[in-house]
């Protein structure tokens, strides 16, 4: 169509996981938190839905930023808000690459919206592989290959995605140091994880930590995510984000978040334990299983292939997701929902292998 640029009409859309409409499905396929938000947070957002739904929001989400500060102990000015961390991501790539021009660089395989984002800027995409097991090359097995660290803008995601791998903060700070480029530390499974990588955001001008609101914290239908970095980094991202870019709900809901930290923390506990019980159960039966430091598994599954089993686990109404990509094609990622969400996946695992 001739309305529509030439470029656009070239790019592929990101593809989300499943979102079903149908009931008594057993969902693990887009790594919610199967726990609920605590009740302090739906009291405060049914409390918020009044009169002030005619109104515009805090333009800036100058609570929720100074609350943030205070919980990562930075200034107000070394945090901004987005419509979820993807948005912010999305930012990054007009604010710090130049189209045409300069190259967005990520490992393989990661988020798959990294791709998505550098087409839609017309930038270079400069991709590199983990290493078999999905952990990161070392910096002289980057510097011996295709790596480029003047890249404009590195992407790392940490944990791993779709791996669940971990990475040690010493690891990400040689990385970091070594790079000329911005470098945005994707921490959204890090609630997780062992170990975070916030000291490098203030340790380096060049580092951004990307947050989310939606994996631990049980708001992915809010849409909140953040960066906390260098103020002038920060800045450049304001500059070119929408006005009144994060509703207010969202807003009232992170903030409630943020004042019952303990009864996250707990559930963090419970999903990490589930998480390793899982891991057994399936290895027992013969999946192939990687270790996580997230909210999912990946899994090598036994006797048939991967997308066979997802096909065969849809049919038993369980949602999981399997993606296409050479690297992971022969893996299931599953999310860690409830225990009675993980038995029916475990019930249902075994009756098709006895089939």
């Amino acid at each position: 169509m001739k309305l529509i640029r030439k470029h656009v009409q070239q790019l592929q859309a990101y593809v989300p996981g499943e979102q079903p409409n149908g009931r008594g499905l057993v969902k693990l396929n887009t790594n919610e938190n199967p726990c609920p938000p605590s009740p302090k947070v739906l009291e405060a957002v049914k409390a918020a839905v009044d009169g002030r739904l005619r109104l515009y929001p805090n333009p800036t989400a100058q609570e929720l930023r100074e609350t943030l500060a205070k919980v990562h102990g930075v200034s107000p000015g070394n945090m901004i808000v987005g419509n979820g961390s993807d948005e912010l991501l999305a930012l990054a790539t007009r604010a710090f690459v130049a189209p045409g021009k300069d190259a967005i660089q990520y490992f393989t395989p990661s988020y798959s919206l990294y791709p998505v984002l550098a087409n839609i800027h017309n930038a270079t995409r400069n991709e590199v592989a983990l290493k078999e097991d999905f952990s990161l090359p070392t910096l002289a097995e980057l510097q011996a290959g295709r790596w480029n660290f003047k890249a404009a803008l590195t992407y790392v995601t940490t944990p791993n995605a779709p791996s669940g791998r971990g990475y040690s903060t010493a690891d990400l700070g040689a990385l970091c140091k070594a790079q000329k480029g911005v470098v945005i530390l994707d921490e959204a499974y890090v609630d997780f994880a062992e170990e975070h990588a916030m000291t490098l955001a203030t340790k380096h001008s060049h580092v951004l930590v990307s947050r989310t609101f939606s994996k631990a914290y049980s708001l992915c239908f809010q849409r909140i995510g953040y960066f906390v970095g260098e103020a002038k980094l920060i800045s450049a991202l304001d500059k070119i984000r929408d006005s009144y870019n994060v509703n207010g709900l969202g807003q009232v809901a992170a903030l409630a978040t943020l004042r019952d930290l303990p009864y996250y923390r707990t559930n963090f506990k419970e999903i990490i334990r589930l998480r390793e019980q899982v891991a057994a159960a399936l290895a027992s039966v013969g999946f192939v299983v990687l270790p996580s430091q997230t909210n999912f598994l990946l899994v090598k599954p036994p006797r048939l292939a991967a997308h066979t089993w997802q096909r065969k686990l849809r049919e038993h109404n369980v949602l999981v997701r399997w993606f296409s990509d050479l690297r992971v094609k022969d893996y299931l990622r599953i999310s860690i929902g409830s225990e009675k969400e993980m038995g029916a996946l475990m019930r249902t695992v075994k009756a098709i292998l006895k089939r």
